[in-house]
C-alpha cells in the first residue's frame, strides 16, 4: 500500500514536538538550535500524510502556540503491512487473538479512505445487538 510522506520544519519545545510526531507514527530527521529563538528547536521530521491532519491544531495546543509547521511533499513510502492479513496458524492466534485488531496501519488508512469516499467498509454497526436494551418502561 503506498504511503505519501510529508517533510515537517517545525520550531517549538523539543520534548513537546518529539511526543507530537512520536503519537502519530513521524520520525524526526533532523532537530537543531533555532538561532534567535531562546529554547527552541528546528525539528525536521518526515510524517505519513493521513496522520498529519489536524497536527498544526495539536501543535499549538501542547506547546502554548510556540510551534509553527510547515509542510512540504517529501516522497512516496510502501507499507509493508497486509491490510487483510487475518491470524492462520497457532501461534498467531495465541499472539494475536482471534481478531487480531492490535492496530493495522495499512487497514486503519484504507478504511479512513473508504469512509470519506463513501465507499462500503468492513466493520459492523452493532456489535453486540443481543446486550442493547432500551431504557424506557414498557407500560
Amino acid at each position: 500500500m503506498p504511503l505519501t510522506g510529508y517533510t515537517k520544519v517545525v520550531r517549538g519545545p523539543k520534548g513537546k514536538l518529539y511526543a507530537a510526531f512520536g503519537k502519530r507514527q513521524g520520525r524526526v530527521v533532523a532537530a537543531e538550535n533555532a538561532l534567535g529563538f531562546g529554547g527552541q528547536f528546528r525539528v525536521l521530521a518526515t510524517l505519513p500524510v493521513p496522520e498529519s491532519f489536524q497536527l498544526a491544531r495539536e501543535l499549538r495546543t501542547q506547546t502554548s502556540g510556540l510551534a509553527s509547521p510547515q509542510l512540504v511533499f517529501s516522497h512516496w513510502e510502501v507499507i509493508e503491512q497486509d491490510p487483510y492479513w487475518v491470524p492462520s496458524t497457532e501461534e498467531e492466534y495465541l499472539h494475536y487473538g482471534e481478531k487480531a485488531d492490535s492496530g493495522n496501519r495499512a487497514k486503519k488508512y484504507m478504511d479512513a479512505v473508504r469512509r470519506r469516499k463513501g465507499l462500503p467498509v468492513d466493520s459492523q454497526l452493532v456489535t453486540h445487538g443481543e446486550k442493547q436494551r432500551t431504557l424506557s418502561k414498557n407500560k
